[in-house]
């Protein structure tokens, strides 16, 4: 017997990150950030923790741990989620809560990390590993707190009117006090990049010559930057939305890691059929000047350039949405959106998923997202696996949701940082393409990680 959704009104705060602030320490807890109320772009922010079902891949292994069981399998880590996803939904019935119309109902949250690819594709094995946490981790959640900004209410969404399961929220959300949280945030080394821009421009020639030799039209290259760390990294995430505020922002908490993302890029939102990705292809850095900034827009419309990269990346996920979805379309080509620090060219690409295909399926085929990697997008990998000195791990991943409902949104996991083993790291970059300029795509990377950036210098011990 399935136990239906209760849903509750629930406090409102302008800024969420108020209510996080409280609980943030603990362990997967998972905050989807619209970035309100410094970016209007988003209008819900999604928080939860406690799930009753986790899934950790770690190299060919997924560990399935439930409260009372654990379960290794080395099958598809997709299709293990879509299993475990379709059993919890079957025994949490979402269907009388559907008039709320609320983005998510109760299911999975976590991250996809872009060499949770090697489970689709056989890659090389080039680069080291410098994170070495799993390369999936997802929690399913029978509760959730949904903010809306638009309308300037909560609700709190559970499977369970026990008295008991409002206290056991209750007492989530009131938070917990742990060493971790009682150390300030710091940065105690220099910030180190994997590229000096000698070593960069190496690389990129490499690719110009594999572009030349036709084996891809684009491929997106991108750098790391590390450096160590201590304390509260919660800390460090208030400030990322500070100063960088996006609409598909997150902070995770997870046993492995942490994950503060501030990102402005759609990768796929699912809802009740409908398919939407938001491919960015394009870049300015934003000016204070107004005609300089000007300047940066007009340049960044009218550059055939960038116009020829959008194209590709918007042809490649006509092509990946294609295999599990109908009528696909492109509504929109090259609109501007501007964030804090730079602006972007982005399109809209849809599609309606066909009847028999799940949420994972469309997630699964368009996996990792064409943006991040080039065209073709296989070949791109592979050039991209020989050239960078460093997995991606979760940058260029996805973080996001999968609802009890089959509703998806995900982001594309750029303008993050994700501290691990007392190291924080991020990177930046963008696709190279035949008419590419070395000094112009090597400042773009900095022009992007610039919030980081900005962090991080903001708690660098002196």
């Amino acid at each position: 017997m399935s136990s239906q959704a209760v849903i509750y009104s629930s406090f409102y705060s302008e800024d969420s990150a108020e209510i996080v602030n409280w609980f943030a320490a603990k362990k997967w807890t998972v905050f989807l950030d619209s970035g309100h109320p410094r970016s209007k772009q988003g209008r819900y922010d999604i928080i939860s923790g406690n799930p009753v079902c986790t899934l950790q891949t770690r190299g060919e292994n997924t560990t399935i741990t439930t409260k009372n069981d654990v379960i290794v399998s080395n099958e598809n880590p997709f299709e293990l989620l879509k299993s475990e996803l379709t059993r919890y939904a079957k025994m949490f019935d979402s269907s009388n809560i559907a008039h709320f119309d609320l983005p998510f109902v109760g299911g999975a949250m976590g991250y996809f990390s872009y060499d949770l690819v090697r489970h689709l594709e056989n890659l090389p094995t080039l680069a080291q590993n410098p994170e070495t946490i799993s390369e999936m981790q997802v929690g399913i959640y029978d509760w959730a707190l949904v903010v809306d900004h638009e309308t300037k209410q909560s609700f709190l969404i559970c499977y369970d009117e026990r008295e008991e399961k409002l206290d056991e929220i209750c007492e989530f959300l009131a938070g917990v006090q742990t060493v971790d949280n009682d150390i300030e945030f710091a940065i105690t080394s220099d910030i180190k990049a994997d590229y000096s821009q000698q070593t960069y421009a190496q690389a990129f020639q490499k690719i110009k010559r594999y572009l030349k030799e036709g084996d891809c039209y684009q491929v997106n290259l991108t750098q790391r930057f590390s450096a160590n760390c201590e304390g509260n990294t919660w800390q460090a995430y208030e400030a990322l939305r500070e100063i960088n505020a996006a609409p598909f922002s997150a902070y995770l908490n997870l046993p492995e890691v942490k994950i503060l993302s501030s990102s402005p890029e759609r990768f796929l939102k699912l809802k009740n059929g409908h398919v939407e990705t938001k491919p960015i292809k394009g870049t300015r850095s934003r000016k204070s000047d107004e005609v300089e900034n000007a300047a940066q827009l007009d340049d960044l419309i009218n550059n055939p350039k960038d116009r020829a990269e959008n194209v590709m990346i918007v042809d490649l996920l006509r092509n990946d949405i294609s295999k599990v979805c109908q009528n696909v379309r492109v509504p929109k080509l090259f609109e501007i959106e501007s964030y804090t620090t730079v602006h972007h060219l982005v399109s809209t690409v849809t599609g309606e998923l066909k009847p028999d295909q799940h949420a994972l399926d469309l997630l699964q085929h368009c996996f990792p997202g064409g943006s991040i990697t080039g065209a073709p997008k296989i070949r791109a990998m592979e050039i991209i696996e020989e050239i960078e000195p460093n997995r991606r791990g979760v940058y260029c991943g996805a973080i996001g949701y999968i609802g009890f409902d089959g509703n998806m949104d995900t982001n594309i996991a750029i303008r993050t940082l994700v501290e691990s083993n007392g190291k924080i790291q991020f990177w930046a970059g963008g696709g190279i393409v035949n008419d590419s300029i070395v000094e112009a795509e090597y400042q773009e990377s900095f022009d992007k990680a610039a919030a980081m950036f900005e962090v991080l210098k903001r708690f660098q011990q002196k």
